[in-house]
């Protein structure tokens, strides 16, 4: 008889915990396959980013060559200006990371090259029958990504229409972000608006299609690129956003809500099997113990009670302590997996803005104020001009000339900055790093109240000039976003001198930071405009904190206030 009732409450627990484990199996995948399905989706978002990044950072390039004196001289054939012109060209295709910058004439012949010394020179190359040439003959610019005709090396081509019909080419080859979406893992690659692979942390998939391809729109693409056949689908597309390689298991393919401007779509596939199945089995064995465990411990109660009587009282006292204690330890250990399933989310999110790194965005934030204020200094030129006031222009071409500097000390300043993490740092003249602030602003400054401290010379701070510039021309500029259209607007710097720090205080006199953005305004992507990435104050604080300074918004009746603090330079 007693076998008989063991037996019964064996096979009762084995089938309680197979089905106990059998529903919260389903109900945990579903709540794990939910948030693996999130995290891929915001890693696929920071790898687009970066990719954004990386392209913005040498959109700028071919315009602001488009008007070099070199340039103007190669085209005019000015005697040994095309061999200059290719010395200057190499140098700053190394200094930026270019795969190369080349200039082509009138007659769709390139005229320089940076690749000038290699046997694969673009010298005197043909360049007219590529639509990048065409386009940016047409409209003033032109981008294409294509396989190149002399390296055979796939890229992208930006493109711009210079002087005398000539027009400036740089091409940004894709290497070492693939080879920073290869260490991230998963496989990442990106589509154009016409369905191909353009750029892949698997190379063979490069030039594949992700779909079917109207025949007619293939054909198409083959000749825009410059390739003799396009690659089939490498996976097939499951349900539910899934997707499965030849001789793998499923995995989740996500693809970024929007495309860039020109139509690249950035795709992200992750093995979801292995990671949902592993902790799916783990709560399913947990679950299934502690069913068999309970049950298992209610027979053997039962029975005891049945057999001892006179024992119940202190058997029941001893099952509710029991359970008591087996509840507490399932409360803690639920507790501990929360713990530990945040924590690995923290790690993953530091991890991918550490991918996407300060770099990613910056270059065409920081240059982006420098460029428009050189446009300023030469609208105004051309105007004073025509007055016959020629010292005046004198004066906005030097302007021009030192912003010209200043971009490319924050273009190397930066690329320096992401391979090692600092920069130089020594006693500069704080009014010289304000003074550079205002002249990048000094056009949409003039249309304000500006109260600036009385500076001198003498007065120096441990810091990098170029990167504390940054700082100041962010604060600055935010606070004109802040003051547009406002009525009496007012910027108001004021300088605090103790003996070992210097602080600097940027106001406004705008409509403030709200509370709910301002207890998160140093978090990336935390912004109150529309148009903004919500990296720029994330940037200058860690720009403060490696030159030992801060960066900290104070309290303000009205209006925002930043206060930078810097060590004194002794």
């Amino acid at each position: 008889m007693f076998r008989l009732v063991i037996l019964s409450w064996t096979l009762a627990a084995l089938l309680l915990g197979a089905l106990a484990a059998l529903l919260a199996g389903q109900v945990i995948e579903q709540r794990v396959s939910a948030s693996f399905a999130a995290s891929t989706a915001a890693d696929a978002r920071l790898r687009q980013a970066l990719l954004a990044s990386e392209i913005a950072r040498f959109r700028l390039l071919p315009l602001a060559l488009t008007d070099d004196r070199d340039v103007v001289a190669a085209v005019e054939g000015a005697p040994g200006a095309a061999h200059r012109l290719d010395a200057k060209l190499e140098g700053l295709a190394a200094r930026v990371g270019a795969a190369a910058i080349y200039v082509v004439g009138p007659d769709g012949l390139a005229i320089a090259a940076s690749n000038w010394r290699t046997s694969a020179s673009f010298v005197g190359q043909p360049y007219g029958f590529r639509r990048y040439y065409a386009d940016a003959v047409r409209s003033g610019a032109g981008e294409q990504f294509a396989l190149g005709t002399i390296s055979h090396k796939p890229g992208l081509y930006l493109a711009r229409k210079g002087r005398g019909g000539s027009v400036v080419v740089v091409k940004l080859e894709f290497d070492g972000v693939e080879r920073q979406w290869r260490a991230a893992g998963g496989i990442t690659f990106v589509s154009n608006a016409a369905g191909v692979v353009v750029v892949a942390s698997r190379p063979d998939w490069r030039f594949a299609t992700i779909g079917p391809i109207p025949p007619a729109a293939a054909a198409a693409a083959r000749v825009d690129m410059g390739v003799a056949a396009l690659r089939s689908t490498p996976f097939r597309r499951l349900d539910g956003g899934r997707m499965e390689l030849p001789g793998s298991r499923a995995g989740l393919l996500l693809a970024t809500t929007a495309p860039d401007a020109s139509g690249w779509r950035v795709n992200l596939a992750l093995p979801a099997g292995t990671a949902v199945d592993s902790i799916v089995r783990t709560a399913q064995i947990a679950i299934a113990l502690a069913t068999l465990l309970i049950v298992g411990l209610a027979g053997l109660l039962r029975e005891r009670s049945r057999r001892r009587r006179e024992r119940t009282s202190a058997l029941e006292a001893a099952v509710a302590e029991r359970t008591a204690n087996l509840s507490r330890e399932m409360e803690e250990r639920a507790a501990a997996e929360a713990r530990a399933a945040d924590l690995r989310e923290g790690l993953r999110q530091a991890n991918r803005l550490a991918t996407l790194g300060q770099v990613t965005a910056s270059v065409a934030h920081e240059t982006a104020q420098p460029v428009a204020a050189i446009r300023t200094y030469a609208a105004s030129a051309e105007q004073l001009l025509d007055r016959g006031e020629v010292e005046e222009v004198r004066g906005n071409l030097r302007a021009i000339a030192r912003l010209t500097e200043r971009i490319g000390a924050v273009t190397a300043e930066l690329r320096s900055f992401a391979r090692k993490g600092s920069g130089t740092i020594g006693a500069i003249p704080l009014v010289e790093v304000i003074e550079g602030a205002l002249l990048i602003l000094k056009e949409p400054l003039s249309r304000i109240r500006l109260e600036i401290p009385p500076l001198s010379l003498d007065l120096c701070v441990m810091a990098g000039r170029v990167r504390l510039e940054q700082v100041v021309v962010n604060l600055l500029q935010n606070a004109l976003d802040a003051l547009a259209d406002g009525p009496d607007a007012r910027i108001i710097l004021s300088l605090e001198r103790g003996e070992a720090e210097v602080r600097l205080s940027i106001a406004d006199n705008g409509p403030g930071i709200s509370p709910d953005v301002a207890d998160r305004l140093f978090t990336p992507f935390t912004t109150s405009r529309e148009t903004g990435l919500g990296l720029g104050l994330v940037i200058a604080q860690d720009i403060m904190t490696d030159m030992g300074g801060t960066l900290r918004l104070l309290p303000s009746e009205k209006g925002a206030c930043f206060a930078m603090t810097l060590k004194r330079a002794l």
